[in-house]
C-alpha cells in the first residue's frame, strides 16, 4: 500500500458558551477545526485533525511510502524541512500528518490504535478543562457541574489576572467535584501570563487556600531557569510543554530540573506524544497530554506507564464527526473501532454556515503587549495586559 494523495476539510467545533483564557477570548464559541485525509491506493484514508497550512511543504516526503512505517516517516518529515527548521507551523502539519499515518496503520490492522501501540486496557485518566476564562461564576460551576456528573475527580481552571478572583472561582468549583471524592484535585494554567517572582507570590496565595495540584505554564515556555526557581519555591508540581515542537526543546527543562509535568499537545501528533511521555519516564517524570477535538493522543496515552491525566475540554465534538469513545467515569473509554475511530459525514460538514472566531486579533493564540510585565495580583491594570 502506498501513500497517494491528500484532502483538507475544515468543520467547526461549537462549544456553546464563550472560551479562552488570560491571552484572549472567542465569545461566539465556535471554533474551525481542520482536518486532513491522507489517500492511499488501496482505498483505505487516514484522518488527522489539527492545523496543517504548511502540508505542500512536508508531502513529497511521504508520498508513494508505505503508511505503516509511521516512526520512519515522522522522522523523514523533519528531515525535509532540515534547512528552514521544523518548528511553529511546520511541525503543526508534521503532527497531524502523523496522525494521519497512526491512523491509517491501525485500519491496515483492523484494530483500534490503543490496540496498535499495545495497549491492554482502553480507558484513559483525564482531568475537567474548559478554556473556562470568560465565563461568570454561575456558569463556570454549571459547566463543571456536567463534567462532575460524568465521575470527574480532578479539574483545572484558566487564571493569571486577578489572584482573588481566580481563588474564588477554584474554591467553588471544588466544591462541585466534592460530589465524587473528598479531596479533588485542583490545578490552574496562566498560559506564560506571568514573571517568575509573581508566579511564586500567586502560587503561594493559592496554597494558603487550597491543596494546589500544578501550576501549568507560569512563565515563558523557554525560560527553563524562571520554571525552575518556581519549582523550588512552590508545593505544587510545575506542569508545560504543550507548545514545544520536538523532544529537543525539553532539554534545558529538564537540565534545570524545572517541571515536574512534561505537557505534549495533542495538536502536534501520536509520535511527538510518545518521545516526549518516554522522555519523561527516562526522568522519572510525568506526562500528560494536552485536549484538542476529539482527544486523539488518548489513544496513545492508553500505553505509557507514567502518563498521568488526559485533558478534555469539551464533552461533545465538532461539526460533522462521530468518535468511537465515551467520556464517563472520570475519564475516557476508547473503543474498538478501526484507527482513531473517527468517522466524517462530509454533508453535514458541507452544510455549515457560522463563522468563527479563532482567528481573530481577541482570540488567544496572541500574546498581550503587557502580558508578563505586572507587579500586581489585581485586576488594577488588566486593560494594560489586555491590549495588543
Amino acid at each position: 500500500m502506498k501513500i497517494t494523495g491528500w484532502r483538507t476539510l475544515k468543520t467547526h467545533h461549537c462549544w456553546n458558551r464563550p472560551i479562552g483564557d488570560v491571552n484572549g477570548t472567542v465569545e461566539s464559541g465556535i471554533t474551525e477545526v481542520p482536518i486532513l485525509i491522507l489517500e492511499t491506493d488501496g482505498g483505505i484514508s487516514g484522518i488527522g485533525l489539527g492545523a496543517h497550512a504548511d502540508i505542500a511543504r512536508i508531502f513529497p516526503a511521504i508520498k508513494g511510502e508505505d503508511p505503516r512505517a509511521v516512526s520512519a516517516l515522522f522522522d523523514r518529515m523533519q528531515a525535509w524541512v532540515f534547512k528552514s527548521g521544523h518548528a511553529g507551523s511546520v511541525y503543526g502539519a508534521i503532527g497531524v500528518v502523523d496522525m494521519a499515518l497512526w491512523d491509517l496503520k491501525a485500519k491496515i490492522a483492523n484494530e483500534p490504535l490503543w490496540r496498535t501501540l499495545g495497549g491492554r486496557d482502553p480507558f484513559v485518566s483525564a482531568y475537567a478543562s474548559g478554556l473556562d476564562y470568560p465565563l461568570t461564576l454561575e456558569q463556570l460551576v454549571s459547566l463543571h457541574q456536567r463534567f462532575a456528573d460524568r465521575g470527574f475527580t480532578a479539574f483545572k481552571l484558566k487564571g493569571g489576572l486577578d489572584i482573588e478572583a481566580d481563588l474564588q472561582r477554584l474554591l467553588a468549583v471544588r466544591e462541585v467535584y466534592r460530589q465524587n471524592c473528598v479531596s479533588p484535585t485542583v490545578m490552574i494554567d496562566v498560559n506564560e501570563s506571568m514573571s517568575v517572582k509573581q508566579a511564586v507570590r500567586y502560587v503561594k496565595r493559592l496554597e494558603s487556600e487550597l491543596d494546589l495540584g500544578w501550576i501549568e505554564e507560569p512563565v515563558r515556555r523557554w525560560d527553563a531557569a524562571g520554571h525552575a526557581i518556581i519549582r523550588q519555591q512552590v508545593n505544587c508540581a510545575v506542569a508545560t510543554g504543550e507548545n514545544l515542537t520536538g523532544i529537543e526543546q525539553f532539554l534545558p527543562l529538564l537540565r534545570e530540573q524545572a517541571v515536574d509535568v512534561l505537557q505534549a499537545g495533542m495538536c502536534w501528533g501520536i509520535s511527538h506524544f510518545l518521545r516526549v511521555a518516554n522522555l519523561a519516564h527516562a526522568h522519572n517524570l510525568l506526562a500528560s497530554s494536552v485536549g484538542y477535538n476529539c482527544n486523539p493522543v488518548a489513544h496513545a496515552a492508553a500505553v505509557i506507564p507514567n502518563h498521568i491525566s488526559c485533558e478534555i475540554q469539551d464533552l461533545e465534538f465538532p461539526v460533522g464527526l462521530t468518535v468511537d469513545q465515551r467520556i464517563q467515569d472520570g475519564g475516557i473509554w476508547l473503543g474498538e473501532q478501526p484507527g482513531l475511530g473517527i468517522s466524517i459525514d462530509e454533508q453535514s460538514i458541507a452544510n455549515i454556515q457560522e463563522t468563527t472566531g479563532w482567528g481573530t486579533p481577541q482570540g488567544p493564540h496572541v500574546r498581550p503587549l503587557r502580558a508578563g510585565l505586572r507587579i500586581t495580583l489585581s485586576t488594577s491594570d488588566n486593560g494594560e495586559l489586555r491590549k495588543r
